[in-house]
């Protein structure tokens, strides 16, 4: 499906101020239910040659199915993962240049629990947290409440620039991100959530994660050595660059390169960015 222009430009506005911003219906209720099923085969296909849907470090107990590497196991998902709308909204945070660090999901069965209170870049970066270097688009692949777990996240945390900013009861300022089947909810690297519980009796909550990072961050997965060179010769240029792929394809470039005109006036730089390329000496 297609979204309205004014509707992207007030998902970038909210996104800029409050650190995320829901899209409705970018999928729509067939799409999502077929997403669904492919989800429900991905994880067959992972269990079936011996990767755990559980991980004791992140989840309590094993009602939260966790499925890794979905755009090997899926075309379907790495047609999502270069989804126009996403990508739209994560360029409007992280610019032109970014990585595609990993695409995983997460399915809260009734009984699952929140995993720990975070942000992602207070993982991996240490304070002051100046700056939007990561950004996570999350399909709602199900109707997603606070009773069957929906993510949670912390109004107005993306603004802290330092850890002493979280509070000792900021879990009690949780509240829940809700939203329909189809829907994305597009929250950026500063944002404190966890995943909810879902106090359900028969009721799965499923979300997929893109998660895209600015490019000097290391990838989550080495998508080199994880995705086969079967998969990554069905990728276009754009793709490859994203991934990480290309041997000079992004480098970690931070800014536009055509300022290096102005440092060498006798360069010529390209006008076309599929055209740039890097020397190193």
């Amino acid at each position: 499906m297609s979204t309205s222009p004014k509707v992207i430009e007030e998902a970038k506005a909210h996104l800029k101020e409050h650190g995320w911003a829901r899209i409705p219906s970018v999928l729509n209720k067939e799409e999502a239910a077929e997403a669904l099923d492919r989800l429900w085969q991905a994880n067959a296909k992972a269990k079936a040659r011996g990767e755990d849907s559980h991980l004791a470090f992140l989840d309590p107990n094993a009602n939260n199915v966790r499925v890794f590497y979905l755009m090997e196991l899926d075309k379907l998902f790495r047609e999502l993962i270069a989804h126009p709308t996403a990508v739209e909204m994560v360029k409007s945070v992280l610019g032109e240049q970014f990585l595609i660090s990993n695409f995983t999901a997460n399915i809260a069965r009734p009984g699952s629990h929140s995993m720990a209170l975070h942000s992602d870049q207070s993982i991996v970066f240490p304070d002051p947290w100046q700056d939007i270097w990561a950004l996570n688009v999350i399909w709602c692949l199900t109707d997603v409440h606070e009773a069957n777990g929906a993510t949670k996240y912390i109004p107005g945390s993306n603004k802290w620039v330092y850890r002493k900013e979280v509070p000792p009861n900021a879990p009690d300022l949780l509240v829940p991100f809700e939203g329909k089947a189809g829907d994305i909810i597009v929250m950026d690297g500063r944002v404190w959530h966890t995943s909810g519980s879902n106090v359900t009796k028969d009721e799965d909550r499923a979300l997929l994660f893109g998660y895209y990072t600015a490019p000097f961050m290391r990838q989550q997965v080495n998508w080199t050595a994880k995705l086969p060179k079967e998969i990554q010769d069905t990728l276009d240029p754009q793709m490859k660059e994203w991934l990480g792929l290309n041997p000079v394809g992004n480098i970690g470039v931070t800014g536009d390169l055509r300022y290096m005109g102005v440092q060498f006036p006798d360069a010529k730089i390209p006008e076309n960015k599929a055209e740039e390329k890097v020397a190193v000496a």
